[in-house]
């Protein structure tokens, strides 16, 4: 649509300043601010339409007063038509003088003489009003299929803008996925706490060891000892008083000996 370069954008935003800056420049603002650039244009159309309005509606007054200029006309010879058989009665009765006839008759001779031009002048003005008619009917079409576009175009740029606000998210969150992933598999300080962490636990398992070594000649007295005490309480649980007796001064040996 062409109303959508070029002037109508640098009358409502800086024709006072300069005259014709052409289609780039408006181009250039337009792309800036392509809110004000359309409302801007369609201002330029609108005011437009309004004038050739106000022309049509001009044009339309003066058909109607050139029409009713014919309509009148042609009743007043009409009726002076009608008239004349009646004059021509009273002018042969002497009712009415000559020079008064002859007066009606210049009238209705210059009538009928001037109502060609009436008639032409009617068809001029309806001519001139039936042009401004499709001019109207053209810049209103016109203004609403700019209405149209314009509702559309915003529409789609407000549809880019959400697409492209939706790949920046996208791209931002791959970016930050790909940071965490490299920080996983590159950074130092995880690398230096896993390297750590395995310090650690194996330092745990050779003391652990160690601590097994030093717990098995602990765990073999124990066992040496408790097999000792078994076999102690077993010697000794039926033994008699005079028997426990030689056995703690020694004799119950000598006697076993003896015998």
């Amino acid at each position: 649509m062409s109303n959508l370069n070029g002037w109508g954008l640098t009358a409502h935003l800086i024709s006072k300043h300069f005259g014709v800056l052409g289609d780039k420049v408006s181009e250039a603002i337009a792309n800036f601010d392509p809110e004000t650039a359309t409302e801007a244009d369609r201002d330029r159309l609108a005011a437009t339409l309004r004038d050739s309005a106000q022309k049509l509606a001009t044009a339309r007054a003066s058909f109607d007063k050139e029409h009713n200029d014919v309509i009148k006309l042609r009743e007043l010879i009409a009726n002076d038509e009608k008239a004349s058989s009646t004059l021509a009665d009273r002018l042969a009765s002497g009712k009415i003088s000559e020079a008064t006839v002859s007066l009606f008759c210049d009238e209705l001779e210059a009538n009928k003489a001037r109502l060609p031009l009436e008639l032409q002048e009617e068809a001029d003005a309806q001519q001139y009003m039936n042009e401004l008619q499709t001019i109207v009917d053209a810049f209103s079409k016109q203004l609403a299929e700019f209405d149209a576009a314009a509702k559309k175009a915003m529409q789609n740029l407000a549809s880019a803008k959400a697409q492209k606000d939706l790949q920046t998210m996208r791209i931002e969150r791959q970016s930050q996925l790909s940071s965490l992933s490299g920080m996983q598999g590159q950074s130092s300080a995880l690398n230096a706490l896993t390297k750590r962490a395995q310090t650690v636990s194996n330092e745990a398992a050779g003391m652990r060891i160690v601590a097994d070594i030093g717990q098995k000649p602990l765990d073999q007295a124990a066992e040496i000892d408790a097999i000792r005490k078994s076999v102690g309480q077993a010697d000794t649980a039926g033994e008699t008083t005079l028997q426990r007796l030689q056995r703690l001064s020694g004799k119950a040996t000598e006697t076993s000996v003896a015998a």
